[in-house]
């Protein structure tokens, strides 16, 4: 079914910029698909403190005025350079009060958790086209996966541990991730790069997928439901999962049971697809052996957690995909869609609006 948002446009598309982007990169948009009518109110977005901060300065305010001011630029627009203060309920706001809004390119590349948040109508999911930066993100994720294998291989912990305490002990064999066998759970950008890049190092690479399709540098496909009767037989999995309804606790006490002793968890999708609770006590036990984590659950991570502490564990504070060129990237594929949109052809990393990923 063709939606409004699938429909090609005449003529040029007036799209205002709702969340920090860096003049420079407003300007490059212009120059690769100079059918734009790019707003930006640069005195309106607050300064960002690092490259995708697209949240900015949290001392950044508004006056009455000026909020009046962004939210008239903001329901003015055909298409939206992010959501407006990455807040649901300020998208929610303009969806309402603006008809016409046809296209909101989201920052993050599992934008489809906010679009869901923000509780739009049918009408509106229907009517509204909404993307992802999905594929910016995949190298810098995949390296820090491998990473995380890597670590778990060549026990990163105890190499640690000995050398805070000055410790010269006898010697210990390590793992050879070419001699290991690593279970991906999730073959979307992310994780076919993790595939790929396990699969150049020689690990045998084991992928999760509800389709039946060709991934190279996996050897064997395999349900997510079956997870749990496959990984008695691997040395580590990574999980690139989105967060979505399908899967929350994925990665259950049954898995962790069921794994190999000593096996390496690596998580750089979304923190609601393992059971933390259940990785914390396999990590205490000392059957879970090791622990890269970028994402969590709940995030911040509580001061409480006890994955702080754990010294069979690395934690991340969500920041393994931010890299300097992100901005940029996410600008260039922006600019791109604008261009097919325009052309009349479909957009890339379109969000599903039934699973929100």
């Amino acid at each position: 079914m063709t939606t409004p948002a699938d429909r090609p446009t005449e003529g040029r598309l007036r799209v205002v910029v709702a969340t920090p982007l860096a003049e420079p990169l407003c300007e490059l948009i212009e120059k690769l698909e100079p059918r734009l009518d790019l707003i930006r109110e640069q005195r309106l977005l607050p300064p960002m403190r690092h490259p995708a901060d697209f949240a900015g300065d949290p001392s950044f305010s508004r006056s009455s005025a000026e909020q009046a001011e962004f939210e008239a630029l903001v329901d003015s627009a055909e298409v939206l350079y992010g959501i407006p203060d990455v807040d649901p309920a300020a998208l929610s706001r303009t969806a309402n009060l603006n008809p016409g809004l046809r296209w909101v390119q989201t920052m993050a590349a599992g934008g489809g958790g906010q679009i869901k948040a923000a509780g739009l109508s049918s009408e509106q999911l229907a009517r509204i086209a909404f993307t992802t930066s999905a594929g910016v993100h995949g190298g810098p994720l995949a390296e820090f996966a491998v990473f995380g294998v890597l670590a778990g291989a060549k026990t990163l912990p105890r190499l640690l541990a000995q050398q805070k305490a000055h410790e010269w002990s006898g010697r210990w064999t390590m793992g050879q991730v070419s001699e290991q066998t690593v279970l991906v759970v999730g073959l979307g950008g992310i994780g076919r790069q993790v595939a790929a890049k396990l699969d150049a190092l020689g690990a045998r690479v084991i992928g999760t997928s509800r389709h039946d399709t060709d991934v190279p540098g996996v050897s064997l496909l395999i349900h997510p439901s079956e997870i749990a009767d496959h990984v008695g037989s691997v040395d580590a999995i990574v999980t690139t999962l989105p967060g979505t309804d399908a899967t929350i606790g994925l990665l259950d006490g049954a898995v962790f049971s069921a794994a190999r002793p000593g096996v390496t968890i690596v998580n750089v999708g979304r923190g609601t697809a393992i059971d933390e609770a259940a990785l914390i006590a396999g990590l205490q036990s000392g059957h879970v052996g090791f622990a890269a984590l970028d994402v969590f659950a709940s995030e911040p991570l509580s001061q409480e957690s006890p994955l702080w502490d754990l010294p069979n564990v690395l934690v991340s504070p969500h920041t393994a995909a931010l890299n300097d060129a992100e901005d940029r990237l996410i600008a260039e594929l922006f600019a791109q869609n604008a261009t097919r949109l325009l052309d009349g052809h479909p957009l890339r990393n379109r969000v599903d609006t039934v699973e929100f990923y």
